[in-house]
């Protein structure tokens, strides 16, 4: 017997049924930047903490992808404190539909 794979999507939340799968996608995508500059710095995450103004126990939280209590914004501000530079670009859109919302890196941790 063999068990069929089911090619999934680029959104794991999206596969899983979340309703706000778009957002825990965008969380998932900062938290990973956040912990790859941590690593790249060789931060502790005792003193990522205190850098981020946080306590260590939700430092680690973010590292294991615990995310759900903050917010985007929140991420957004922690990123600049740890060296990077955050632009927030709105466009119009060409489409007769709601516009979506996406994020690019373009520097690498």
């Amino acid at each position: 017997m063999t068990d069929a794979v089911e090619v999934g999507s680029a959104n794991i939340y999206a596969d899983l049924g979340y309703p706000d799968a778009e957002a825990l996608q965008r969380k998932a995508s900062l938290a990973s930047h956040i912990a790859c500059t941590i690593k790249a710095r060789h931060l502790t995450h005792e003193a990522a903490a205190e850098l981020l103004g946080i306590d260590q126990a939700d430092m680690v939280k973010i590292f294991r992808g615990q995310f759900r209590g903050t917010s985007e914004a929140k991420m957004l501000e922690w990123i600049a404190m740890l060296g990077h530079d955050v632009t927030i670009l709105v466009t119009k859109t060409t489409r007769q539909r709601p516009g979506k919302i996406e994020l690019e890196f373009r520097c690498s941790c």
